[in-house]
């Protein structure tokens, strides 16, 4: 294991019912902090103020500021990937038409539930380890939108994970620039629409010819 993934990882697991109490009250006060004062001054120190204990105690988990950022990345990315594979799971063997609208919907909510917050862990993406985590949820997701798509009955796709892969980047890439601050008010309001109805061409583009039988 590299220094770099070993100064990340937690000093314990949170089993205990009390542990993972106190686990979620630094996260829940990680993105307080994030949100309200910005990356710089999200120290360790300002995140055990705000949850209500010593740094000491939050030092029993995370070995430094980098570590805690990172875990609740990935609480986020996670919980963003859940979502993706509950709407893929309830999409399969649908039309092309409503795979991309249930993705879509599925990851532009799960995205934009709360932009201060996703807006503050887009910032943590770009912080050692960040960009590692993103891409193997990212991978996750791919699989499992791969695995949707097989199930078209009015498609056909000759590399499932490379058009599961340009279809999350279509999504993505809307919703990254909303959260750059890049977005007119316009391009927010249809956002979802507007790239349900880009992912929607992108997959029809690989259904069956139609008949032409008299």
């Amino acid at each position: 294991m590299s220094a770099v993934k070993a100064t990340l990882k937690p000093r314990k697991s949170a089993v205990q019912a009390r542990s993972v109490a106190t686990v979620e009250a630094l996260h829940t006060a990680t993105l307080q902090v994030l949100t309200q004062q910005g990356l710089i001054r999200c120290t360790t120190t300002r995140v055990a103020e705000r949850a209500g204990m010593s740094v000491g105690s939050l030092y029993q988990y995370y070995p430094n500021r980098d570590a805690l950022l990172a875990a609740v990345l990935q609480k986020h990315l996670e919980w963003v990937a859940e979502a993706v594979e509950l709407a893929c799971g309830r999409h399969q063997g649908r039309p092309v038409a409503e795979m991309a609208c249930g993705l879509v919907s599925a990851l532009v909510t799960a995205k934009l539930r709360d932009q201060g917050i996703s807006k503050a862990l887009y910032a943590i993406a770009g912080e050692r380890g960040g960009a590692e985590l993103v891409a193997r949820i990212n991978k996750r997701m791919v699989a499992v939108i791969a695995a949707m798509l097989e199930t078209a009955p009015d498609a056909h796709f000759e590399d499932p994970i490379l058009t599961a892969g340009i279809s999350l980047s279509a999504i993505v890439g809307p919703v990254r620039t909303l959260l750059e601050g890049n977005a007119s008010p316009a391009f927010e309001a249809g956002l979802e629409q507007q790239t349900t109805l880009l992912l929607r061409g992108y997959l029809q583009a690989h259904q069956h010819p139609v008949s032409n039988k008299e």
